[in-house]
């Protein structure tokens, strides 16, 4: 059992936390026994990983499949878990993996219906939160813009539940490149903003229907206008009661059901 939170081991992993040492590693934390028990679905991904007496034992089923998947389980006192752990609470396993992103070039080879495109993202929970809200939709990718958190921060990690091994995401593009990628592509970008038409009429008209990518700004300032203007259609998600606004992860939500509803509704 490692039961020094100072040994060496323990602090080169503990390292994986700062967006440097995973840049130059291409490695990165993953933490909990949801998230291990996606990752084993492609144990190529996983180098090793942690966990504590309890966590072994009551997730049985995950070290046993780790172990036939002849990946190495070290054991780890309470306190070196709590090292590798940037959470106050920690869930008795963290695993090292390899990181994973695609390519541009790649998602648009596979002709996608729906995608998510993130520009300037930078909360970590929202930023998981959209992925995880993606791949409950469908879609077939999620592309995070420069100038976005780092989807290997492990806040945004444990915030995708798993949903980041369920699809393809591409990282740290640039926003007009991309765009312009996109719609060469024949996929139709569309920009949630409170300034646009209303999400209900493009429902009724059949725009919902196409190959789409819903670009998704920054959560305090919104687009810049640049931005905005290379949108095909700017579409804001109404609100019927008294809110001031929805936030992010949840109008990212609302547009990519929304896609998804109409687009399978076709291919029904």
């Amino acid at each position: 059992m490692l039961i020094d939170p100072k040994a060496a081991k323990v602090r080169g992993v503990a390292k994986l936390v700062k967006k440097e040492a995973r840049r130059e590693t291409g490695l990165f934390l993953l933490e909990g026994p949801q998230g291990f028990r996606e990752a084993l679905e492609r144990p190529k991904l996983v180098l090793e990983a942690f966990a504590t007496e309890e966590a072994l034992s009551r997730h049985a089923d995950l070290f046993t499949k780790a172990k036939a998947a002849r990946i190495e389980v070290q054991l780890v006192s309470d306190a070196v878990l709590a090292a590798l752990s940037d959470t106050n609470t920690p869930q008795g396993v963290v695993a090292v993996c390899h990181q994973f992103d695609v390519s541009l070039e790649d998602v648009i080879a596979t002709k996608p219906k729906l995608v998510a495109l993130l520009s300037q993202i930078r909360d970590p929970g929202n930023a998981g939160t959209v992925l995880r809200a993606a791949d409950a939709a469908g879609a077939d990718a999620v592309i995070f813009t420069s100038g976005s958190v780092d989807i290997y921060n492990t806040k945004v990690v444990r915030s995708t539940t798993g949903s980041m091994f369920h699809l393809p995401f591409v990282v740290d593009v640039e926003i007009n490149e991309t765009v312009a990628a996109l719609k060469a592509a024949g996929i139709q970008v569309l920009a949630a903003d409170a300034t646009g038409d209303s999400l209900p009429v493009l429902a009724q008209d059949g725009s919902l229907q196409e190959p789409t990518a819903w670009l998704f700004g920054n959560e305090a300032w919104g687009f810049e206008p640049e931005i905005l203007a290379l949108a095909d259609r700017v579409v804001a998600v109404p609100i019927y009661g008294a809110a001031e606004s929805l936030n992010l992860a949840t109008a990212a939500s609302v547009c990519l059901y929304s896609s998804a509803f109409a687009q399978n509704s076709v291919a029904s």
